[in-house]
């Protein structure tokens, strides 16, 4: 669906489409979308999306910023639409009504990013640009990288040269162009914007191009027709979400804003932003009551939430307050418990994943949240991004000689 308008989250400004691309261009805060739909909600089917058989996130196209790009037999093609669990032992463990783990690690490049990618990929289809530039600490440039190679773009990623491994061997088999920063992901940030306006590249950079969130709302959509939309009553939900930039949470968070203008919820869920204690500079601002988020010096095993200033801190930190909802820190150790915890159910998560649960645990323990309200996490990314992080919360495997005594003295038995 066409565009309406942006408008800054900050100041409050209005944009038509075409006159901006990237930020308010009155006080450089980040643009909100706004559709035609939020006067006249039967202008969307909700019985067509729930009929609808097609299995990514394009099944929600009618309130999408860009037009379904085609390329069917494609990842682009393939985002979204994850698996939703319940693990009763978990649930059971921290006497909880109800428990919901969303698992973004079935996405082509493994991790929720690849939600922004498709449709910053699919905008560049529609405007035909062939080179995307990002910032990325591993996540969002292999999501780019993915989204830009299945469709035959170029990508341009900027990367600290600390991001795992892993990360960086995703972003080279994609065929990107990869440059390591010898530097912070924002120096990564500050320079690819830099080189966008230098060279004319379309930058994807989270909490920078507008329709990012537009990508990342789409969780927000498929968690009101996996979970919200079940529930009895007023389907009260707390909704724990990692945060470094805090853009997944607007983005979750713009996903709900959707839902209740169409009128197809009929209240908030409460948000709930988890950040690692090395990295909490919205979480700073939330219990200060301030409106103004303060950079810090980012450490934390938990990469993808690694961010000294976080670029869409505001916003995330005024839908949280828009919800009743709240800020909560956990330390490394905390991370490294989730992963084996979730590991104990069969998932496989990496540090900022596992953070959101950790948070979760955290709230529940501490009383920040009833326990008789369903809790949701959302799990942004795969294991396998980060082995090293895994490696650090388990104990090693022995060794041994390929003999049955030996064998029988590991094992107990």
């Amino acid at each position: 669906m066409p565009i309406s308008y942006f408008q800054c989250s900050q100041c409050g400004q209005k944009f038509e489409p075409e006159t901006v691309t990237y930020t308010c261009l009155t006080c450089g805060g980040n643009l909100d979308t706004h559709f035609s739909f939020e006067e006249d909600p039967s202008e969307v089917n909700q019985d067509a999306i729930l009929k609808s058989k097609e299995a990514s996130l394009w099944r929600y196209a009618p309130l999408l910023a860009v037009p379904d790009p085609g390329f069917e037999k494609t990842p682009l093609h393939h985002v979204g639409m994850t698996p939703v669990y319940q693990p009763e032992s978990l649930r059971q463990a921290l006497d909880l009504k109800a428990l919901f783990i969303k698992d973004e690690s079935g996405n082509p490049s493994a991790s929720f990013k690849d939600r922004a990618s498709a449709i910053v990929v699919s905008r560049a289809i529609e405007a035909n640009i062939d080179t995307i530039i990002a910032a990325s600490t591993g996540n969002a440039g292999a999501a780019m990288a993915c989204m830009a190679a299945s469709v035959g773009k170029h990508a341009i990623i900027l990367a600290p040269r600390t991001a795992p491994p892993a990360k960086i061997a995703q972003l080279l088999t994609f065929g990107a162009q990869v440059i390591l920063i010898d530097g912070s992901y924002d120096d990564a940030f500050d320079l690819s914007i830099a080189a966008s306006n230098e060279f004319g590249w379309y930058n994807r950079n989270t909490g920078y191009n507008p329709y990012t969130v537009e990508g990342k709302k789409t969780a927000g959509l498929e968690i009101w027709e996996q979970v919200l939309r079940h529930l009895p009553g007023e389907g009260e939900l707390n909704v724990f979400i990692p945060v470094g930039d805090g853009n997944i949470l607007s983005g979750v968070a713009k996903g709900f804003l959707d839902l209740l203008a169409l009128g197809w919820i009929r209240k908030l869920p409460r948000l709930i932003g988890v950040q690692a204690e090395g990295s909490a500079a919205i979480y700073n601002a939330f219990v200060q009551d301030s409106d103004h988020v303060d950079p810090v010096k980012a450490n934390t095993i938990a990469d993808s939430i690694s961010v000294d200033l976080p670029r869409d801190g505001l916003r995330a930190l005024n839908r949280v307050r828009e919800s009743n909802g709240l800020f909560i820190t956990v330390n490394d150790k905390h991370i490294l418990a989730a992963i084996r915890k979730l590991g104990s159910v069969g998932l496989f998560v990496e540090p900022a994943a596992a953070a959101a649960y950790a948070g979760m645990v955290k709230a529940v323990m501490i009383r920040k949240v009833d326990p008789a309200i369903p809790a949701l996490v959302l799990a942004t990314g795969s294991g396998l991004k980060d082995i090293n992080a895994a490696m650090q919360s388990v104990l090693p495997a022995p060794i041994i000689e390929p003999s049955l005594q030996k064998l029988k003295e590991v094992l107990s038995v």
